[in-house]
């Protein structure tokens, strides 16, 4: 008698891997109220996808999410970093891919959620390996910006990086003085590391983006309004009381904390130092938030213009009625497919 043979069966089909899902907008734009709504329905944990929130200590004037919003979902690359250590797009690369990697492995979806748009690209794109900030190089181009001006500074990065000084402002210091920095350590620009990017990661981006600039502009006001009431000023001069911290680090620069060092820094020159804050006259006040709202502007502007240079987006209008409808309805359209 032939031995039994047990019956040919296929190999399991593997579990279909969801896409990657990120919910981007300008700033004041709704996008952690979004993200929540999206976790409210599927088992999510949230990547969040920005610069200032990585830093501890800096909790009003980044709109960091509230310990309930952090309780109803799961928060990541929040809080990692202390502000005074520098945190770069090539460690948010490598963090995202190992995170987006983890959550999947507990059979929960990773949810991008954020608006530094360089963060985006670093993992849609990937960046090709730039080297790490030295000090002794930057003191150095920090010296002659004092001697000479950023200005002076960004016509030489003008010479040697053209394409990168081209979307630059020649007060940008933070960005002309790291490009400065590589071109120093390598003898390349920085925009040939940027054109030489690695492999990215496929992303779905969803874009909130507003239909009236007067309503996100509203928004942003009562914000800056809403953090100065909240105790925005006493967080900063807390910051401002470490004596290794000074307002040229990219922590520092952080739209709302640059503005609040810089009135706190007037005020205390002609104020009892005792004092903790400095009390701000109505003037100074006003002026402090005048600075911040313009800044924010600024800053949505800026992410709004990326945004709309990619083609591949899916745009909602994060001003209508439905907005939040029609998110959801998106988002279910790319993880539950008929």
């Amino acid at each position: 008698m032939l031995p039994l043979t047990p019956p040919q069966t296929s190999p399991p089909t593997p579990p279909r891997v969801k896409p990657l899902i990120a919910i981007a907008g300008p700033t004041a734009s709704g996008k952690t109220a979004a993200a929540l709504a999206v976790a409210q329905r599927w088992p999510v944990e949230i990547i969040s996808v920005d610069s200032a929130l990585v830093y501890r200590g800096m909790d009003i004037g980044t709109a960091k999410p509230s310990t309930q919003e952090r309780a109803a979902a799961a928060h990541h690359l929040i809080d990692l970093c202390d502000p005074l250590e520098p945190y770069s797009a090539a460690q948010f690369q490598r963090d995202a891919l190992r995170l987006i990697k983890d959550i999947r492995g507990r059979g929960r979806q990773p949810l991008l959620v954020g608006g530094t748009m360089l963060y985006f690209k670093a993992l849609s794109v990937g960046l090709d390996e730039m080297p790490p900030a030295d000090a002794v190089v930057r003191e150095q181009i920090a010296r002659e910006a004092a001697e000479r001006g950023w200005p002076a500074l960004h016509a030489r990065l003008a010479e040697v990086d053209p394409v990168t000084a081209a979307r630059l402002a020649p007060a940008d210091s933070q960005r002309i003085a790291r490009a400065l920095e590589v071109w120093q350590l390598t003898g390349q620009p920085l925009s040939a590391f940027q054109q030489r990017a690695g492999q990215g990661v496929p992303i779905e981006l969803i874009s909130l983006e507003p239909l009236d600039r007067a309503w996100l502009h509203a928004r942003i006001a009562q914000r800056f309004e809403d953090m100065i009431a909240a105790g925005l000023l006493a967080e900063v001069w807390a910051l401002m009381g470490r004596s290794d911290l000074h307002p040229d680090l990219p922590s520092m620069r952080c739209v709302g904390y640059r503005q609040s060092w810089q009135a706190l820094q007037e005020a205390a020159q002609s104020a009892d130092r005792a004092c903790r804050p400095p009390t701000l006259s109505g003037p100074q006040l006003q002026t402090l938030k005048a600075s911040g709202i313009a800044a924010t502007r600024q800053l949505a502007k800026r992410q709004l213009t990326w945004l709309r240079s990619m083609p591949a987006r899916r745009p909602i209008a994060c001003d209508a009625p439905d907005a939040q409808a029609q998110l959801l309805r998106q988002v279910a359209a790319l993880w539950e497919p008929a």
